[in-house]
């Protein structure tokens, strides 16, 4: 049987540079994309709606006009009574779940009075408007309900007052029921059928029927991805995605049925995503490999899987885990999973991961529609200084300081002469203004 990803064999720290050389070409931008999205956020920021309609006539909707660009709240309303009880009952009970952990990531401000008076503070507040990405999701036809809820319920439990929602429609122009459905469901009710980089652009810039936002998140394609990084700094945003990518760790004790699955979960989403298995046991090795080629043969994207497990999927063995731990904390992946007998023993090692998944029943699809953390997490290493999506991409923390004149006086001096060491002279004169004048 042949073997469908490359087997490395690593003994020390000195090898690893062939596995995370070969990582690294997925970082390279592609200057094409770039010049192209260029073009798109120049035409929506000179003609509005009037670019948004041509692109979406051109690549999504040939019949698109402006009067579709958003849903009308009946739309959201027929959805809701549309989609299959099983679904909403599915839909509802991964909603309550994410919106119950992000809860427990509520800031509250804070305030501390010192002795004289002064009182310093931190107060923590909500984004006025969010834009919110969904993916099409092959032309509509596999609706990405799991990201609408992903993005959305963070920004709702951070307080966000208006947040609007964009997907590309499909070619008759309609989105498809579920997500409408789950965005009704949220009590979302400002949905444009738009796509790509000019909807990133319309919810950066603004145009004459969509406001401009303050953050965009969501996970997009190349352009998308592009437009975001272009718009950093006109916007927030909560990070450029990148391709998909899993790390599992695992010893002898570790299903390799299971650790295989796990792998292709990741590997089916882009020919670019990267599925990766480190192991201490070569007999796992051995049957890992075996186990992903007769489970790729009956996936629906199989080819997809085998383009992405083929360039960029790797099973490695090593001497034992401690070497295994210290390369996932170099690769700093998506997810990591700790397919091992005592994974709580590891965790502590762990420096590096967008979301750490412990023990076999815990695979990365329970957490991407279900579990309640979020699944947009950092990609392509970034999680060594970035941390997933949650409440706090959508709140702004305000330094709070009302000193009392006690404090200000006894602080003249050195700030004064800070000020002055600094060249600055007004600083040093607009504190020393309050001592040469007491106030009625």
């Amino acid at each position: 049987m042949s073997t469908p990803c490359r087997i490395f064999r690593m003994n020390s720290e000195k090898d690893f540079s062939t596995l995370l050389d070969l990582l690294a070409v997925r970082r390279k931008p592609d200057n094409d994309v770039e010049a192209a999205v260029r073009e798109i956020l120049a035409a929506v920021a000179a003609r509005g709606d009037e670019a948004l309609v041509d692109y979406t006539r051109r690549f999504d909707c040939p019949d698109f006009s402006q009067a579709l660009l958003r849903v009308p709240q009946k739309e959201l309303d027929v959805a809701l009574k549309a989609v299959p009880k099983e679904d909403i009952e599915a839909i509802t009970r991964a909603a309550d779940n994410i919106r119950a952990f992000h809860e427990g990531q509520r800031e509250r401000s804070t305030f501390a009075t010192r002795p004289d008076g002064t009182v310093l503070g931190l107060m923590v507040t909500p984004v006025d408007r969010v834009g919110l990405y969904v993916p099409g999701g092959r032309s509509g036809e596999t609706p990405l309900v799991s990201s609408l809820l992903m993005n959305a319920l963070p920004a709702l439990v951070a307080g966000v007052r208006e947040i609007a929602v964009v997907s590309p429609p499909r070619r008759d122009g309609t989105l498809n029921t579920h997500i409408l459905a789950a965005a009704g469901m949220l009590g979302l009710t400002e949905v444009y059928r738009v796509g790509s980089a000019w909807a990133i652009a319309a919810l950066a810039v603004g145009t004459p029927t969509i406001r401009p936002t303050d953050v965009i998140a969501g996970p997009g394609n190349l352009y998308v991805a592009a437009a975001k990084r272009l718009l950093q700094g006109t916007v927030g945003i909560d990070a450029i995605a990148g391709p998909s990518e899993i790390l599992v760790l695992a010893d002898e004790q570790a299903d390799p049925a299971w650790v295989a699955a796990d792998m292709l979960s990741q590997a089916e989403h882009d020919p670019l995503a990267a599925a990766l298995c480190v192991t201490d046991s070569t007999h796992l090795a051995e049957t890992l490999a075996n186990e992903l080629e007769k489970q790729v043969k009956s996936l629906p994207r199989a080819e997809i899987a085998r383009a992405s497990l083929k360039d960029w999927g790797a099973i490695v063995l090593a001497p034992d885990m401690r070497l295994g731990v210290e390369l996932a904390n170099r690769i700093a992946p998506e997810h990591l999973e700790l397919c091992v007998t005592e994974p709580w023993t590891l965790v502590s090692c762990i420096r590096h991961a967008g979301a750490i998944f412990l023990g076999g029943h815990s695979p990365e699809s329970l957490a991407d529609y279900f579990a309640g953390p979020n699944h947009v997490l950092p990609t392509l290493g970034t999680a060594r200084f970035s941390s997933g999506l949650s409440v706090q991409t959508f709140c702004k923390r305000s330094n709070i300081i009302a000193a009392s004149p006690a404090f200000t006086a006894q602080a003249t001096a050195a700030v004064a002469r800070l000020a002055r060491l600094e060249g600055l002279e007004a600083h040093a004169r607009s504190i020393e203004a309050r001592q040469q004048r007491t106030p009625k």
